[in-house]
């Protein structure tokens, strides 16, 4: 099975690796089916992201394929197009207990601290995937993405006619805008990049 693997710093390889497992219980195997390149990842490849670790198969926006669900599996099923969460958490320490998984203590990103999805087929737990019957997998991949800024915009409870400060109009800045506006902000956008400002104008 082919995959390309960040090896150390500013080096990719293209790798092969042996055919995953059957998915267990509660767990799916998944065909990698578009990813988006993030700034973790980029960080990762510069060797600036004090998370990574190497060698590492990067992949966390990720719109993938469900090709095989173990038992005790059925909130997807073989077929399904999903998005992945990206964050594997233990669920037994003190904030997976209160539901802040968040905050795991053991928490491991996809593609950061664990190999992510830039290989053609993985296993994952099942109850990190989501499906849409509507969204394509380019989409899909963009479903974390996105996420981050709705989740930004409901914890601020922005109002109508409240004033916003998005700094920084990066991918996750330009997300958190689109949701601020939605919820009927009054935006102010700040960023270093003339051609981010640009390109928000």
């Amino acid at each position: 099975m082919r995959s390309v693997q960040l090896t150390e710093p500013r080096r990719f390889e293209p790798i092969t690796l042996d055919e995953p497992t059957a998915p267990a219980h509660g767990e799916a195997l998944v065909a990698t089916r578009q990813m988006g390149v993030c700034g973790t990842d980029l960080g990762g490849y510069l060797g600036k992201m004090p998370f990574f670790s190497y060698p590492r198969i990067i992949g966390h926006e990720l719109g993938v394929e469900v090709v095989a669900v173990g038992t005790g599996v059925s909130n997807v099923k073989p077929g399904d197009r999903c998005c992945v969460r990206p964050y594997v958490v233990c669920g037994e320490c003190y904030a997976c207990r209160r539901g802040a998984v968040n905050c795991c203590v053991k928490s491991q990103t996809l593609g950061v601290m664990c190999d992510g999805g830039l290989r053609e087929r993985f296993v994952i737990d099942a109850d990190l995937l989501h499906t849409s019957a509507t969204l394509d997998f380019e989409q899909l991949a963009l479903v974390e993405t996105l996420a981050i800024g709705c989740h930004a915009v409901d914890r601020a409870e922005i109002a109508e006619g409240d004033a916003v400060l998005i700094i920084g109009v990066g991918p996750i800045g330009l997300s958190a805008l689109e949701f601020a506006r939605i919820a009927g902000g009054e935006l102010t956008v700040v960023d270093l990049s003339t051609e981010r400002l640009a390109r928000v104008r």
